[in-house]
């Protein structure tokens, strides 16, 4: 009898160390408070087909959703999310200490409309959201993935492009920055033509103003200090 190889996730990033500092580990100790649980397939970054969340039971309240895949140590989400108290937000992060260090700082700022997700945010956002649930998406600054075999690991592609404009409200935004040139060409010539989604600024040099409520994080300071551009992306879904 042929074995059968078991079932791989795909997914656009690799897990990295999950050593924790003692700040860290304190935090992550009382991380039922913000994070959420989700039912596993075969990975300890899946998510099983079918599962589903009630967010509104979750928040205690129904509010408009924003969703931000990739959240890393939180800079960019806690400040947003203090800033926007009206709305709820999902952030998907696999790396342990990263997530830590995002409640370090909710708990520090006392907010509470953010809940965590240790998951690949792909799968999240196809099980855990229903179709138009989503009232914005963030993908700031995903892995570039420069070496051409490893394009396809990026996260923008035309597939993922469909699921996020069948999970956007009708006025929802997809908002997407990158320090990389050649990632927000990638981007632009993947979703540009896209048949679900349209560029807000299609008609103005086809990037985004930056976004006043997103803050200049230390990530993206290492990049403006390497003498690299910041782009910003927006799209929505297509009503025809």
């Amino acid at each position: 009898m042929e074995l059968q190889r078991p079932h791989r996730e795909v997914v656009s990033f690799v897990r990295r160390s999950t050593r924790m500092n003692k700040s860290q580990e304190r935090a992550w100790t009382q991380r039922e408070r913000y994070l959420v649980d989700v039912p596993r397939d075969d990975t300890s970054t899946s998510i099983a087909p079918g599962a589903t969340i009630d967010w509104p039971q979750v928040f205690g309240r129904t509010a408009p959703l924003v969703v931000e895949i990739g959240s890393g140590t939180g800079d960019s989400l806690v400040a947003m999310a203090a800033a926007d108290p009206a709305r709820d937000h999902i952030a998907f992060e696999v790396f342990r200490p990263a997530m830590a260090s995002t409640m370090i700082k909710l708990n520090a700022a006392g907010i509470t409309n953010v809940r965590l997700v240790e998951a690949n945010g792909v799968s999240g956002l196809e099980e855990l959201f229903s179709p138009g649930q989503v009232d914005e998406l963030w993908t700031f600054f995903p892995d570039p993935w420069h070496k051409a075999r490893h394009n396809k690991r990026r996260l923008v592609d035309t597939a993922f492009g469909a699921l996020v404009a069948s999970r956007l409200a009708p006025t929802g935004v997809w908002r997407i920055a990158t320090d990389w040139a050649d990632y927000a060409e990638h981007c632009r010539e993947v979703l540009d033509d896209h048949p679900d989604l349209i560029n807000e600024y299609a008609d103005s040099g086809g990037f985004a103003p930056r976004l006043d409520a997103r803050p200049i994080t230390k990530y993206e300071q290492r990049g403006l200090r390497a003498g690299r551009d910041v782009f910003d992306l927006t799209y929505r879904r297509r009503h025809d």
